[in-house]
């Protein structure tokens, strides 16, 4: 009989196909899993690594600020330093062509201040200053004072018109604090700046002097000038320096009453100012004439405005012949005479 075969049975070379496809799969899954032993053969990054360049096309634009329009600050290297007060007393030699108003500019003072701080130096009066004096230059405007023995802080101050404190606190000084203001134990011969203190002129005194003088002509109150020249030499008005103006002329030109009065000064005077006549108009004025050549009228005489008095000169400490006239207010003290004068 005839074999007829199985239909349920596969043939042969279906069976080799199938498992050929079961081994490609297997063969595929494994090629997809990681491999161990190449992982751990495959080193880790370390701290050495370079690092990553930042790719260019990734970064921002940059677009540079507008300058901007304006004043600017200036850079500057140097650095200005204020300048540092003086606080103590230097010297000065005058030399030719020095004023009391040069000397004064250059150290940044008034010229009262300069004329204050050497009293004695210049006599108290501006006209002696010359070559070849030395001069005390204070270190700010007010008075140098040489301490006496016995005196105290109340009355030095109140001598120069300001306060105890203005000088204790005055670090050129070396003052202490707690010093005593009756006794302060400073040194005879001491130089003391007084800051803004101020000093009175001198008082006329010397052999022209008259005295008590209580009668007499009496002026009107108005004033004429007392030379036939209306210039002024030298010397303006200066409150605290040169209380007068300086009328230029010749020696020998008539010197006349600027008002009517009394004679209460006629002569020679202590105080720079060579001969000198004195006017009391009996209406709470009173006039000086300086530096006279001659003079022609004695103590108590009256003499009427425009009457002769003497005659100009250059007597005293003055540097050429001139008039130096000063006018005295009970009132007022001593004013600018070119404020009365027609």
């Amino acid at each position: 009989m005839l074999f007829r075969p199985n239909k349920r049975m596969r043939h042969p070379g279906a069976t080799i196909l199938n498992v050929l496809a079961v081994v490609f799969v297997l063969a595929s899954v494994a090629s997809c899993a990681p491999s161990t032993s190449s992982s751990a053969a495959t080193p880790s990054p370390t701290a050495e690594s370079p690092l990553p360049t930042p790719d260019p096309a990734i970064l921002p634009e940059f677009t540079p600020l507008a300058r901007r329009v304006g004043l600017q600050r200036q850079t500057t290297l140097h650095t200005n330093m204020p300048d540092r007060p003086r606080l103590d007393v230097i010297k000065y030699l005058v030399g030719t062509g020095d004023t009391l108003f040069g000397i004064a500019e250059k150290f940044g003072l008034d010229p009262q201040s300069v004329l204050w701080g050497n009293w004695d130096t210049l006599e108290q009066d501006p006209h002696t200053l010359q070559p070849g004096q030395e001069l005390n230059i204070p270190p700010v405007d007010g008075v140098l004072y040489e301490w006496s023995a016995g005196e105290t802080l109340y009355s030095v101050a109140k001598a120069f018109k300001t306060t105890p404190e203005d000088i204790l606190e005055w670090p050129g000084n070396h003052l202490s604090f707690s010093v005593d203001y009756n006794d302060p134990q400073i040194e005879p011969g001491t130089l003391i700046v007084i800051p803004d203190g101020r000093r009175d002129l001198p008082s006329f005194l010397g052999p022209g002097y008259c005295g008590s003088v209580s009668s007499g002509a009496i002026g009107n109150g108005s004033f004429s000038w007392p030379t036939s020249s209306h210039w002024l030499s030298g010397y303006n008005f200066i409150p605290g320096l040169h209380e007068a103006i300086d009328i230029g002329g010749s020696i020998g030109n008539l010197i006349t009453a600027s008002d009517s009065g009394v004679i209460v000064y006629a002569g020679w005077n202590n105080y720079g100012y060579g001969n000198v006549v004195v006017i009391d108009h009996g209406t709470g004025w009173q006039t000086l004439y300086a530096h006279l050549d001659t003079v022609s009228v004695g103590c108590g005489q009256s003499v009427f405005q425009g009457g002769p008095i003497g005659t100009m000169g250059t007597t005293g400490n003055s540097s050429g012949p001139h008039l130096h006239f000063e006018m005295r207010s009970d009132i007022w003290g001593r004013v600018n005479p070119l404020n009365y004068l027609p």
